[in-house]
């Protein structure tokens, strides 16, 4: 029999630096309650100058690695989910187990968008648990879109911001950790959410510069549909797959891409809101670290016990999307809400 493999400890990390809806809105020619009434976004983080995607990451998996009560140097596995790299190469991951001093971890990035957290969970859990030599991993979810945002485009300025958070992967008990965890992808919509130049189809150049190619395009109404669309189906796939009902799920976490239209889908699937995690109105969306974020901050505020079944949802840009149902492990150390962490260095 493989292992079980669940959480063990959450962490997460937010710049200092806040943008209020009063400081997006002018720029993007909105006011301050339209992006509230749209989006449900009231702040967003954003990083320091000197801060890149891997410095956030390094953060991240700091304080997940103290709940779990570990240092750097007992991790097996570090996996870095990004859509915003420190650069294009080496993967920024390497950067985070240097930071860390984590010298016993494999390292690596990987890309899929807002999925990515869950996506990175898979080829954690599936490493652990088909090889016993190896004992923890640490799965982080991080960007730093600020350097990509078009403050005058409103369908990407009021919602993208900077994030990360981090889970500690280890073997469990028979009766906790991940159920099967079921990903999909579909590349026909690829240019639905993207940046479009940077990459090897469009490098950098004078003019990617001027048409401003390096910022974030999205398509928001194919996006709301995709959503809107996909939200009950990995709902649905994680249920049939685990054999429950959505009665019998304790909290749902998803990722975070608008308040608003989370709600909505929620209330079109019959989900109670006091059964969903939302963390996206002070943090934006923070992309592949928005779902560990929201299970972060719930363990926090002690929304989850042991046994508890937890259902993961992800989507994001490819398109690409997953879910699963997580039973919350009685080993599993609590830290302090990042959004908690973050109020007391202000006031410090």
């Amino acid at each position: 029999m493989r292992r079980r493999i669940g959480v063990v400890g959450t962490g997460g990390y937010l710049p200092r630096s806040i943008r209020t809806n009063s400081e997006v809105a002018p720029a993007a020619s909105v006011t301050p309650e339209w992006i509230v009434e749209r989006t449900g976004v009231r702040h967003r983080h954003q990083a320091a100058p000197d801060q890149a995607a891997s410095d956030l990451a390094a953060e991240a998996v700091r304080a997940a690695l103290d709940c779990a009560g570990l240092d750097a140097a007992q991790l097996d596995l570090l996996i870095l989910a990004t859509s915003t790299p420190d650069e294009l190469g080496p993967s920024s991951a390497c950067r985070v187990q240097a930071l860390l001093g984590a010298r016993n971890a494999v390292a690596f990035d990987v890309s899929a968008a807002c999925s990515g957290w869950l996506f990175a969970s898979r080829v954690a859990h599936d490493w652990l648990a088909g090889d016993p030599t190896s004992r923890y991993a640490a799965v982080v979810g991080c960007e730093v879109y600020s350097p990509f945002i078009d403050a005058a485009d409103r369908a990407t300025a009021v919602l993208f911001a900077d994030g990360a958070a981090a889970a500690v992967l280890a073997p469990v008990a028979h009766d906790e950790g991940f159920g099967a965890i079921r990903l999909g992808s579909d590349g026909t919509h690829a240019s639905d959410v993207l940046i479009p130049a940077g990459g090897s189809r469009r490098p950098a150049s004078p003019t990617t510069l001027t048409d401003g190619g390096h910022r974030i395009f999205m398509n928001g109404r194919a996006v709301r549909d995709f959503i809107l669309e996909l939200f009950p189906a990995a709902v649905h796939s994680a249920l049939d797959a685990s054999g429950l009902t959505l009665d019998q799920i304790d909290l749902v976490v998803t990722h975070q891409p608008n308040p608003v239209l989370l709600r909505s889908a929620a209330r079109a699937l019959g989900l109670p809101e006091e059964r969903l995690v939302i963390v996206g109105e002070e943090v934006g969306n923070i992309g592949a670290g928005s779902l560990p974020f929201g299970l972060a901050h719930a363990a926090a505020a002690g929304r989850v016990k042991p046994g508890d079944r937890v259902l993961l949802v992800a989507f994001g840009a490819g398109v690409t999307w997953g879910s699963t149902v997580l039973i919350w492990s009685g080993t599993a150390n609590v830290a302090r809400s990042p959004l908690l962490d973050l109020q007391l260095q202000q006031s410090a």
